[in-house]
C-alpha cells in the first residue's frame, strides 16, 4: 500500500513539472515569434522592390532596383512616379537602393534616394515628390564607393533628424578601417547634405568597419541604433551602433574581438543569413534574409541589448529584401528576381501582415 501510494505521488509530480516546462516552452515560444496574422500580398510581379517607406498620409513609396520609385496607391495599384537612370545589370547588387521621406514632407515635399550612377558609384539625391512625380534632383554625397557587389544602400531618418547612410567596402576590405573613405561605413548627414557638427571625425562617417551593411532600425525607448551587416561567407552580424565605434572589418569578423573593436550582439555562424532590411516593433528586431529564406524575428531583453531568443518566419517566400513596421503592420519585400534567388509566380511582391 505504501508502496502505491508512492507511485502515485510520483506520477502526480511527474505530470506537474511536465505541464510546468510545457508552459515555460510555450511562453518562451511566444516571446521569440509573436503571432501575426496571415499574410497579404500588396504588390506582385515587381522588379527587386529594394527599399520601402511612408509618406505622411500612410501611402507606400518603394524602389525598384532597375530605377524605378513606385507609389502603391490604396494598398492596391502601383503607379511609377520616377525613373532614375541608375547602373544596374541582372546578377549583381547595384542600382536604385535606399529611400527615405523626410520627416518635414508635409512643408518641403522631399524624398531621398541611394543610387549607383554610370560612373559606377553611388550617390545619395534630394528629390521633390509633388503631383505624383519626382523632380528637381539635387545631388547630396556623390562618389561613394561602389561596384558590383558591397554597395550597401540603406537610408533611413533617425530620431535626431539627420540622414543614416550603410555603404560597402565596394569589395576593396581595407577601405572600411579608413575614416577618410565613404566606403564601409555608417554615414550621417544633415538633410541639405552638410556634415552634422557632432560628427566624430569632422566628415560623414559615423561608423566604420563594415563590411556590407543593409539594415539600420532604432529603439524609440532608448534611442540605440541597430545594423545588420552581411558577412563573409557566413559570419552575419546584428550590431549596436555608437558614435566614432569601430566594428572590425577586415581585421575582425563575427565572433572574434580585441580591444578597440565592438562586437556584434548577434552572429550567424552555422549558417548565412544574408541580412538586408531591419525593423523594430515591441521589443523585437525583424531582420530580412536573403540568402537566409525567412525573417529572422529577435527576442530582445528589457534594455534592449541582449538577444533572449530567435526564430524564423515566412521561409516560403525566397529571399527577403526588407522589412519596415508601420501602423502595427510589417511590410516585407521579396527579391527573387535579383539574379540569386528562385522566381516564384508573381514575384516579385510586397507583402503586410499584423503584428
Amino acid at each position: 500500500m505504501k508502496n502505491r501510494t508512492i507511485i502515485i505521488w510520483s506520477v502526480v509530480i511527474i505530470l506537474i513539472l511536465a505541464g510546468f516546462l510545457a508552459f515555460t516552452l510555450y511562453s518562451k515560444t511566444s516571446q521569440i515569434a509573436p503571432q501575426s496574422t496571415t499574410p497579404v500580398i500588396l504588390a506582385q510581379n515587381l522588379d527587386v522592390p529594394w527599399s520601402i517607406d511612408f509618406l505622411p498620409n500612410d501611402t507606400m513609396i518603394f524602389t525598384e532596383r532597375v530605377g524605378r520609385v513606385d507609389i502603391l496607391e490604396n494598398n492596391t495599384t502601383v503607379k511609377v512616379v520616377g525613373n532614375i537612370n541608375v547602373s544596374q545589370s541582372p546578377g549583381i547588387e547595384s542600382g536604385l537602393l535606399g529611400i527615405a521621406i523626410d520627416p518635414n514632407f508635409t512643408q518641403n515635399k522631399y524624398i531621398y534616394v541611394y543610387y549607383t550612377h554610370n560612373s559606377d558609384v553611388n550617390r545619395i539625391s534630394r528629390f521633390v515628390f509633388n503631383n505624383d512625380k519626382i523632380s528637381n534632383e539635387t545631388i547630396l554625397l556623390d562618389n561613394i564607393p561602389g561596384g558590383s557587389i558591397h554597395n550597401g544602400g540603406r537610408l533611413k531618418f533617425g530620431p535626431d533628424g539627420k540622414l543614416y547612410a550603410t555603404t560597402g567596402d565596394a569589395n576593396n576590405p581595407n577601405s572600411a578601417q579608413d575614416v577618410n573613405s565613404l566606403g564601409g561605413k555608417i554615414l550621417r548627414l544633415n538633410p541639405d547634405g552638410s556634415v552634422p557638427n557632432d560628427n566624430p571625425f569632422g566628415n560623414y562617417v559615423y561608423s566604420y568597419g563594415h563590411r556590407d551593411p543593409q539594415g539600420l532600425a532604432w529603439n524609440p525607448t532608448n534611442g540605440i541604433l541597430y545594423e545588420s551587416e552581411n558577412g563573409n561567407v557566413m559570419d552575419d552580424e546584428i550590431n549596436i551602433i555608437t558614435k566614432g565605434g569601430n566594428y572590425g572589418w577586415p581585421i575582425l569578423q563575427g565572433n572574434e574581438s580585441a580591444p578597440g573593436y565592438i562586437s556584434p550582439i548577434d552572429v550567424y555562424t552555422n549558417f548565412t543569413l544574408a541580412p538586408s532590411g531591419t525593423a523594430f516593433y515591441q521589443n523585437h528586431l525583424y531582420v530580412a534574409g536573403l540568402r537566409g529564406n525567412q525573417l529572422r524575428v529577435l527576442n530582445l531583453s528589457s534594455d534592449g541589448k541582449t538577444v533572449i531568443g530567435e526564430s524564423e518566419l515566412f521561409t516560403n517566400y525566397g529571399r527577403l529584401r526588407d522589412v519596415v513596421a508601420h501602423d502595427g503592420y510589417l511590410y516585407i519585400s521579396t527579391s527573387n528576381q535579383d539574379g540569386r534567388g528562385i522566381p516564384q509566380t508573381g514575384d516579385d511582391k510586397i507583402i503586410r501582415i499584423k503584428v
